[in-house]
């Protein structure tokens, strides 16, 4: 009877502590992806699929030779991007068209691979969600407008959306994510 008793105890016990285990990690999925999380658990509909989706991304990730831009593109990127601002002005459909492709140079350059529109911005949600929607939502601008004209408002916000993930792209050039690129130091 002791045995049994036991046992049940050490099943009861090794439960909670899976139950546990679980909780604290969709806990740190949910803060490590903040709004990328719940734009993933919407998408699916459920909360194992999504917990599955966003680890994916990250064993995805890590495998990735992501590093940061070196001192001279960074700005390179800055003063095109700059270029690109002016140019919204005159051109709001083409200044959108050129932010997309400069966000993919960067992107490329930075060592994301770049074939795959949906699986750049999945591989850019891992270090940077709060701009994966962003750029999702300038990307579809992007394209609305190579299909008919878009609203003026839609392409600034787009151009809008674009620079916040140039603004990570060019942040902290020396470090990204802690990792120190031993390639340039400036």
């Amino acid at each position: 009877m002791g045995t049994v008793i036991t046992i049940i105890v050490v099943v009861l016990v090794a439960a909670v502590a899976l139950y546990a285990y679980q909780r604290r990690r969709t806990a740190q999925l949910q803060e490590r992806f903040g709004p990328e999380y719940e734009r993933t658990l919407e998408e699916s509909g459920d909360r194992k699929e999504t917990l599955r989706d966003l680890r994916s991304r990250e064993q995805r990730r890590a495998k990735l030779d992501v590093h940061p831009l070196s001192g001279e593109s960074a700005e390179r990127y800055r003063a095109e991007w700059s270029q690109l601002q002016q140019d919204f002005v005159d051109a709001p459909g083409d200044a959108v068209t050129q932010a997309d492709r400069l966000v993919l140079r960067m992107m490329r350059e930075a060592g994301y691979p770049v074939d795959d529109f949906d699986q750049r911005a999945d591989d850019i949600s891992v270090d940077h969600p709060e701009v994966a929607q962003n750029y999702r939502q300038a990307h579809q601008v992007a394209i609305a407008q190579t299909q008919g004209p878009v609203d003026t408002e839609e392409l600034r916000q787009a151009v809008t959306a674009y620079r916040r993930l140039v603004d990570v792209l060019l942040e902290n050039p020396a470090e990204l994510n802690g990792h120190t690129d031993t390639r340039e130091q400036s």
